[in-house]
């Protein structure tokens, strides 16, 4: 048994120095994927930590059959990589849509419950599929018909339709709840608009 197929059995396993071990083997290949993919040294950082952390909880998971633990670790790291770019893009977004709001409206018009509406919208936009969110960026921000959409996007009239509907569907559940929570919250105590 080579070195690496008795650090897989003891890291599976949970022997008490197998995750150190691991880390000191494997945590710099590790780092060097996720800043290549991430540009970032601290979220690469992160990531890493996250990473052996993951591995570590779900090690009964590791399959040696499958592949070696330095093959699975890297598997970890590329989804997690594609965890912090998502956050990422949710923050980026969430700070647009707080420029548009500060720049867009007069602050006197201007309330913490418009920006967190705002905020609300752009984040569940974030989360729809690429095309839904495309579809619903065109319908609603350049004000295009169904036509026009599909005429932009190359879709098919129904597949619009339905990217458009599911989309709005997906937005009125989330302001929906948001705005039980928010009731909740605030019981008792008028709401002013």
């Amino acid at each position: 048994m080579s070195g690496d197929e008795g650090l897989a059995e003891r890291f599976r396993g949970g022997g008490p120095q197998a995750l150190r071990e691991a880390y000191d083997r494997y945590g710099r290949v590790v780092h060097h994927l996720a800043v290549s993919l991430l540009a970032s040294g601290a979220d690469a950082e992160d990531v890493t930590q996250s990473v052996f952390v993951a591995a570590w909880q779900g090690r009964q998971t590791f399959d040696p059959d499958r592949g070696t633990l330095l093959g699975w670790l890297m598997g970890i790291a590329r989804r997690k990589v594609v965890d912090q770019l998502r956050e990422r893009g949710r923050q980026d977004q969430a700070a647009d849509a707080v420029r548009t709001v500060m720049v867009a409206d007069p602050v006197e018009a201007r309330t913490a419950e418009q920006v967190v509406d705002r905020l609300l919208v752009a984040d569940e936009m974030g989360r729809l599929p690429v095309e839904q969110r495309r579809v619903l960026a065109l319908a609603f921000y350049d004000d295009l018909t169904h036509q026009q959409i599909a005429a932009v996007t190359g879709l098919p009239l129904g597949t619009v339709k339905s990217h458009l509907r599911r989309g709005l569907q997906r937005l009125r559940e989330r302001w929906e709840v948001d705005n039980a929570a928010r009731g909740s919250r605030s019981a008792g105590a008028p709401r002013t608009r």
